[in-house]
Formats: structure tokens, sequence, C-alpha cells
């Protein structure tokens, strides 16, 4: 249970509808509507829509949800399984102001899997991409074998097309928006830490964790996005970040606080990137280190002249202090954030020092390789001793648990109180991601929990090793895991994907990193092939484990000097 503690009141003080509102993003909308009115508030290919637009068309269609029966009990939940068209941007605001909870389903899904999510998130309608539709149709399919109570389908038609081919009984999202009413009353929360989304992690398929996020912790979080962007007032901002990740590190609701130009994407690729930033003179966007690898290794054809610096904030893995490097060379500005489904997001900021800027640029990128401090947004971060919960010294070496305290914390797991107390135990959010602290109290993450290798009694940093191999010119992609091994316990196995082009050998690759580590930190074994990828971007290591563990056998010699 939740518990409002009531403190002191000074005589003469009242607490009532003129000095309190609860907190909620949904009110950056109504204020964009008024001073970006005319604006371009969406951009996606040849459709353009302006803030009043995209107020009237949120409130129409939150009124439809609502004529739908969908909202009007506490805790209804409304699944969109969708690309980063305007429809996805747009149910970010529509769907809480009709008082329903907003899901977000990976786009990248199978049916199996969207079944389960559905029936564990009991949503009564799902909004569907055109592309999708076989998806969601099967998952229903699936659905119907246990339950009788589907949720509704609406299908999102490409934006603009409002002839699309569809069955008689079928929904169809413009529709929705055409004859919902401008008059409908919005509803508002009455209690700020209300849910306003559920968004799933990358669980297994029989324990799925629905990550609960508020309406007042997604209005701070937001607010602390536009801050550790630096966005000025109307910004453009290229959507490269999947919205269905973490609602889009909660940039859908931050763009309307500064009134900018949200530039949608169907696909993310290098040619459509640069195309759209210097076709909108974008000023921002953000991405996962795979999509600046995309982007630095994208052939000359494809490349345009950026208009300006375009601001990139990078996240939801490490990011190789050499990616970093050359992105900066491009004229692209980084900044490094890091957090989790759990924390709304982006929850800390590598926040630049001006002493930084005498650095050499390898240096300055190593720096901003940190994962840094707590946004404004956040009361604690630290890491530390998780038996002890003890934090550790700023030595750089003490390696601990990072963990979190705050409002952008969720209110916990969908139907999993254990998995919720677990994670709160010692009245902390812990992250399972291990890290160090520097002296100046800036953290740095060494590896997942499960993903730290213990070699000879040794802690080998898998991050720190990719981020060596990665600077290899040869290599376009860098992973590594532990492979058992009879004498060390086990010992770092390297995946690695050779640039179009290059080549390079296992024993070359070894040696590179053995002339900058450690020899014990240095893999044994080399593995040349594609990485397997979730839709964030993020490398599937349980994949590899695997791969790794396979190679048992296959023992190179025990001698690491």
């Amino acid at each position: 249970m939740w518990h409002v503690l009531e403190g002191f009141q000074m005589e003469g003080s009242i607490r009532c509808s003129a000095n309190y509102v609860p907190l909620t993003p949904i009110t950056f909308l109504d204020r964009a509507a008024v001073v970006y009115r005319h604006r371009p508030s969406i951009v996606f290919g040849d459709v353009t829509y302006t803030w009043q637009q995209t107020h009237q068309r949120c409130i129409k269609l939150a009124s439809s949800i609502s004529q739908l029966g969908v909202g009007l009990a506490p805790g209804d939940v409304v699944a969109v399984l969708a690309p980063n068209v305007p429809a996805m941007y747009e149910l970010h605001f529509a769907v809480p102001m009709s008082g329903a909870v907003l899901c977000t389903l990976n786009t990248r899904h199978d049916s199996v899997m969207v079944s389960l999510l559905l029936k564990h998130s009991e949503a009564k309608l799902i909004f569907v991409d055109y592309e999708l539709l076989d998806i969601a149709r099967g998952a229903l399919q699936i659905l119907s074998k246990t339950t009788t109570n589907l949720p509704q389908l609406v299908l999102i038609s490409e934006c603009g097309d409002r002839s699309p081919l569809h069955a008689s009984n079928t929904l169809i999202y413009e529709d929705l928006i055409e004859r919902g009413e401008l008059g409908f009353e919005v509803r508002r929360p009455k209690d700020e830490w209300g849910p306003i989304s559920l968004n799933y992690t990358s669980g297994t398929t029989s324990n799925p964790k629905g990550v609960i996020y508020s309406h007042r912790g997604a209005y701070l979080n937001s607010l602390a996005t536009v801050l550790l962007n630096e966005m000025k007032s109307m910004p453009v901002y290229l959507w490269c970040v999947p919205m269905f990740h973490c609602n889009g590190w909660c940039l859908p609701w931050a763009i309307a606080v500064q009134g900018g130009t949200n530039v949608c994407q169907r696909k993310v690729t290098a040619e459509g990137i640069f195309g759209n930033i210097f076709r909108h003179k974008v000023t921002h966007m953000s991405g996962a280190p795979t999509v600046l690898n995309m982007i630095i290794n994208s052939p000359p054809e494809v490349r345009k002249p950026l208009p300006g610096k375009v601001e990139v904030m990078t996240g939801g893995a490490p990011p190789p202090p050499d990616v970093i490097f050359r992105m900066e060379e491009l004229g692209f500005g980084v900044t490094h954030s890091y957090g989790l489904t759990e924390t709304y997001g982006p929850a800390t900021i590598c926040a630049w020092k001006p002493e930084w800027n005498n650095l050499s640029r390898v240096a300055q990128a190593k720096l901003k390789a940190r994962q840094g401090v707590a946004h404004v947004g956040l009361e604690d971060l630290d890491i530390k001793d998780p038996e002890t919960m003890k934090s550790v010294p700023g030595d750089a070496k003490t390696i601990g648990e990072v963990m979190f305290r705050g409002n952008t914390i969720m209110n916990g797991y969908l139907k999993n109180l254990e998995a919720t107390e677990e994670a709160f135990k010692g009245g902390w959010f812990r992250s399972g991601d291990l890290g160090v602290k520097h002296p100046d109290g800036y953290i740095e993450l060494k590896d997942r929990s499960k993903d730290i290798i213990i070699s000879g009694g040794e802690n080998i940093s898998t991050i720190e090793l990719e981020g060596v191999i990665f600077s290899h010119p040869a290599v376009l992609e860098a992973a590594v895991v532990g492979r058992p091994d009879d004498y060390w316990g086990e010992t770092p196995c390297a995946f690695v994907k050779l640039k179009e082009g290059c080549t390079a050998t296992e024993d070359e690759i070894i040696q590179f990193c053995r002339n900058r580590l450690p020899h014990y930190m240095a893999p044994r074994t080399v593995v040349f092939a594609d990485l397997p990828k979730t839709s964030t971007g993020k490398t599937q290591k349980f994949v590899l484990r695997e791969k790794a563990r396979a190679l048992r056998g296959l023992t190179r010699n025990t001698s690491r000097l």
C-alpha cells in the first residue's frame, strides 16, 4: 500500500484546488496548444499537424475511447502496437486523457507474446498499425481459445490515408477521431500517483513484468529530459527511439513542454536519419549505441551535411568511447544518459564539466561514456554493497550495485507484488547493474550482475573489454560473454561482426586487446558472427552465452601471459 504522510500545516494554510493540482503530463498538451498554436507539432512525410490540431485530435480520440466504455473504470488498459507514426504519438496523450492506462507493445513481438501481454494487462482496446495487423489478429485468435473477453481492435491506416481497405466490423483510427466530441471533458487524475502507462520489460514468456508508471513520475521525468537534453523552445526532434520503449524515454510528453516538432519515421535507417535532419533542420535526436553505430558506418553517398549541431542523447546500452568520438567528428553532440524501464528511461546524465574541454578528444569520449550523476528529477543515486547496503568508496575500483531512489521510480510490477518488494528491498530500487564510483561522484557501469566475468578470481568488465574491441578499425559490433573453462572457471569470449570489406583474425583481435588491457582481460576466444539484437538495440547476451557454452570443449592454451 502507498501511504500519504500528512506534514505539518502552518496556521492559515489551506490545501485546495486553487493551490494543489495533481501532476500529469497531459497538461503539457493544453499549454502547447495555446503557446505554440500554429507551430508544427508532428511531421511525417508530407503530413504536418500543428499543436492546435494535435490537441483537438487527442481530445476527440479520448472522447471516442470513452464512448467505447474504456477509461471509465480505474486501471482500464489500452494497448498499442505501432511504430513511430503520428498515431503512436497522439495516443500518448489521448489514452490518459480518456482516463485509461496506455500500454505500448514491442513491435517485434510475435502473436504468442502479444497474446500473453494482452491477457496479463487485461487490455480493453488494442490500436494496431496496418503493417502489424496479422500479428495482432494472430494474438487475438490465440487469446480466443482461453477467453471470450477479447479487446476491441482499432486499425491505424497509413497517416493521411482516409480510405483504407478493411472489414466492415473493424474500428478505424481516423473514424474515431472524426466522430469524437471536441467538447469532451478530459479526465485528469484525482491522484497523481495513479497509473498513466504500463511498460513491459523483456522478461520470459512465463513471467512478463509490467512496469507501472504514474502521472507524477511521468511529469517529473519529462521535465528532466528537457533539461538533460538542453532543449530550448521549439526544438525539432527526430524519432529514432521506439515510442514503445519506456514511452520513448518520456520524450513524447517532453517535446510538448517546449512546443517542439516531432519528426516521425516508420523505420530507422541511416538514409532516413540524414534525410530528415537535412530536410527538417533537426536539432535533437536520441538513440541506442546501435543507432549511433549505424550513423558512423553509413556509406558516404547516404550522408548529407548537417544544418547545424545535432544534439544526441544516447542510452539503452553503454556506448563505446570510440563510437562517441566518431559521432562528434561528424558534427553531432553526444550526451550519455542511463536508466532502466523501471526508472522511466533516463535517470542519470554524464553532466559535462568545463575543465574537461582542455582534454584530448579521445579522453573526452572516455569521460562521456560514464553514466554520470542523477538527473534533477531523481532524489538519490548510489552504488552500494547489495548485502550490507553500505555505499562503496569513490575509488573507481570497488564494484557494487547501482541503486536509485526518488519520484521517477516505477510504482511496481503489475500483479507481481513479490517482484516489486524484491526490487525495493532496503528502501532503494535495485537495478541489477554493477558499477564503480569515481572520486568526483560520477558512476560508471561495469556490467549487469549476470554478465560480469569472474576468471581465476578476477572480475572482468565486459563493457570495458567491448569498448576496446570496438576501437579496432575493422570491427563494426562486438559483445563479450563468459565461456565456461575448467581451469579458470570462465574466460572472455568475444563475438565480433566486422565492417563490410574488412578482415581480421582471432589472434589479431586478441593481441589488439592485450596491447591495451591487462592480459587476463583479453578474450581467449573470438567468434566472427552477426549479433542477435532486441528491438531496442540491445545485444541478446543470453543467446551468446548459450553459443559460448557450446564451445566449452574447444579449449585454447590455458596460459594468459
